[in-house]
């Protein structure tokens, strides 16, 4: 089982999966070698802070204050994380994407109550950035 799929099945809680689309790592063979390819980019999967640091050298822009953008539009974020469709241009396009999972927590109830939680963030050509969250091992 690959990186991608042990974050997706929730086995990685303390690590962080950032796509990269191929306009990101083109001629880059660090971050390519480091990654899984996938159609229109790479996806890698590492630990938490060190993911932070690749995801704001990567992209320029710091991965939390990311997500709080992102978090306030509501898109479709494919659940292998390569890609997504943007709510407001229609495109498929997407440049990146920041992912972390939550542990299960009844307490806080809702999708939380029910299983390990993928969120994830995802940023357009068009510039908008948007979030999905679902239970992790939903495809």
């Amino acid at each position: 089982m690959s990186k991608r799929e042990q974050f997706l099945a929730g086995d990685r809680v303390e690590d962080v999966a950032v796509f990269l689309a191929d306009s990101f790592v083109d001629g880059d063979g660090g971050l390519a070698s480091h990654g899984e390819q996938v159609e229109d980019g790479v996806v890698l999967v590492v630990e938490g802070d060190q993911g932070r640091s690749v995801f704001k050298t990567a992209t320029g822009m710091d991965a939390m204050g990311f997500a709080k953008q992102a978090m306030g539009t509501d898109g479709d974020i494919d659940h292998d994380l390569a890609g997504g469709t943007c709510p407001d241009c229609g495109s498929s396009e997407v440049e990146f994407v920041f992912a972390f999972a939550e542990e299960q927590n009844e307490e806080v109830g809702d999708l939380y109550a029910e299983g390990d939680v993928i969120h994830a963030y995802a940023y357009c050509e068009c510039g908008t950035a948007y979030s999905e969250k679902w239970l992790a091992g939903d495809d």
